[in-house]
């Protein structure tokens, strides 16, 4: 008997535990959620209570902190640096590659530090390279002999990029499309495209050479040499100046010389007026330029600086120079048709008199701004050394910001008038100019919208310690840091590289009660802002 109930029970046991196994591989075949009972049942609510805890502490640290923040203010404030005949960069066409370094960092230090934020920079003054080209030769300003490179060897442009950009600085390339051969640039060397292209270039009576416009091949050499500096640089801008058919002046007062092409353009059966002809050819060239930056890089802006007035007459009472007779530039039509995303007309001349006012013109232009482009007017800050010409200048810089509120901005013909003339740049620095400030928006170039940054506050005994970072931080181009202290918001725009800051707790007896940062782009666009109470 106790055998059989041995048995029996040695049965029942392996019964139970093939029964167990069983259940067990049923149960984990059915779901990939397995859930353990914790033996100690008394223990389950006050775990759970602290895992609740936690779990809305977590929520209250990842909450928002909501802010009002105050609007940033903005402005286009830059100065055109020329290099042609050495006017302000490099000095002088015999430094050494350190002394031009020199140079380039001294003016942007001085931009930076007067509160200014692009730099209008002359690459190519005729049909030469300040930097490294298979289209142009090296230019006879940089190096003191055309077609020879800086030694030790470096590339101006990248350089000036590079700093710029360091510095929150934008960076435009100033190209002149159509000289081929400035009076001040030496002697006319083989390298020289004067020589390589002769069949589209002619000599004009004053020592100058020039490109016809309206030739196919001038076009297209030039569209080559733009297109190659907007896919090998990092720049922010092309600009062009005034300098299309040439000024009368510099062919003895005689018409422009190219009857050979248009012979050719009547024989081909144009039906065009010659001065028709010669403004088409532009128009075609201007509007080709801007389309081709587009479809490039979108977010390279095109600007251009044409001469002030567009005709006599326009509007009503103004006299002078006629740009669209003279110059075969209709400079009106461009800014109508928006074949530019700044324009720059070069408005050298006082408030008054009314004959050829400063105020009376950009009126004018802003009338024409139909596409609503940036209208950022040239000024003539070299003038003179008087405390009454720098009031002037203040002046209009104060009359551009009424004229054109939307969009404020100014170019500083040239720079020599602020680095050469101190109390110049101390009346513009202590008055319109005190104030940092970022670029206007360019709303009709697309950009990616940018992502809000990080922010990470830590308490140390007199101040916050302040660092934040951006996941896209290579489209990086400015911060913006807001503080409040007892109530009251300010902010500051800082460089690229500014990732941290110590703010100190209490300022003028207010406590820092909030601190917020935004990524800005380099089309100006603002990323959301992060934001953090002080506890």
């Amino acid at each position: 008997m106790k055998h059989h109930l041995l048995i029996l029970s040695v049965a029942l046991f392996l019964f139970s535990c093939s029964s167990k196994k069983n259940r067990k591989q049923e149960q984990v075949k059915g779901t990939t959620e397995v859930k353990l009972q914790h033996p100690d049942a008394k223990d389950k609510p006050q775990r759970e209570k602290v895992k609740n805890n936690i779990e809305e502490k977590k929520a209250e640290e990842k909450k928002e902190v909501v802010v009002e923040l105050p609007e940033v203010q903005r402005e286009f404030r830059a100065a055109w640096i020329a290099t042609v005949a050495n006017i302000n960069w490099p000095s002088k066409n015999f430094l050494s590659t350190d002394e031009q370094k020199q140079e380039a960092i001294q003016i942007l230090d001085f931009l930076k530090n007067n509160n200014f934020n692009a730099a209008i920079f002359q690459v190519r003054p005729s049909s030469d390279a300040l930097y490294q080209s298979d289209l142009e030769p090296w230019s006879y300003f940089l190096t003191g002999e055309q077609g020879k490179a800086p030694f030790p060897y470096y590339d101006p442009l990248e350089f000036w990029v590079e700093e710029a950009h360091k510095r929150g600085i934008e960076l435009h390339v100033w190209l002149n499309p159509y000289r081929a051969h400035h009076t001040s640039g030496g002697k006319l060397t083989e390298s020289s495209m004067a020589k390589k292209m002769g069949n589209s270039v002619v000599r004009l009576k004053q020592g100058w050479y020039w490109f016809d416009p309206s030739k196919q091949s001038t076009q297209d050499h030039a569209s080559r040499v733009v297109m190659d500096i907007v896919k090998r640089y990092n720049i922010d801008g092309v600009h062009f100046d005034d300098y299309f058919y040439p000024y009368a002046e510099y062919n003895g007062g005689q018409d422009f010389p190219d009857s050979d092409s248009w012979n050719e353009y009547k024989k081909s059966g144009g039906t065009l007026t010659r001065a028709d002809w010669r403004r088409n050819s532009v128009n075609t060239f201007v509007e080709r330029i801007y389309k081709e930056i587009k479809a490039e890089k979108n977010f390279v802006k095109f600007g251009i600086s044409p001469f002030g007035i567009w005709k006599p007459g326009y509007p009503a009472g103004i006299q002078g120079s006629s740009q669209y007779d003279q110059l075969y530039a209709d400079a009106k039509l461009w800014l109508n048709k928006g074949w530019v995303d700044y324009y720059t007309p070069q408005l050298y001349w006082p408030i008054q008199p009314a004959k050829q006012s400063f105020t009376t013109l950009l009126k004018w232009w802003e009338s024409e701004n139909t596409m609503r482009r940036h209208l950022w007017p040239g000024i003539n800050t070299v003038g003179k050394r008087t405390a009454e010409y720098s009031t002037e200048i203040v002046n209009q810089i104060a009359a551009m910001r009424n004229i054109v509120p939307d969009s404020k901005g100014i170019v500083h013909w040239s720079l020599a008038g602020l680095t050469k003339n101190p109390s110049m740049a101390k009346a513009i620095f202590e008055g319109p100019y005190q104030n940092k400030v970022l670029i206007p928006r360019t709303p009709w170039l697309n950009a990616n919208p940018m992502l809000k940054p990080t922010l990470l506050l830590t308490s140390e005994k007199d101040f916050m310690f302040a660092k934040w970072q951006h996941k896209q931080i290579d489209q990086v181009f400015h911060w913006v840091l807001y503080t409040n202290y007892g109530g009251e918001w300010s902010y500051d725009i800082l460089d690229p590289s500014v990732t941290a800051r110590e703010l100190p707790k209490t300022k003028n007896g207010k406590k820092l009660q909030y601190v917020a940062v935004k990524a800005v782009d380099r089309l100006s666009n603002e990323s959301p802002y992060i934001a953090e109470k002080i506890k």
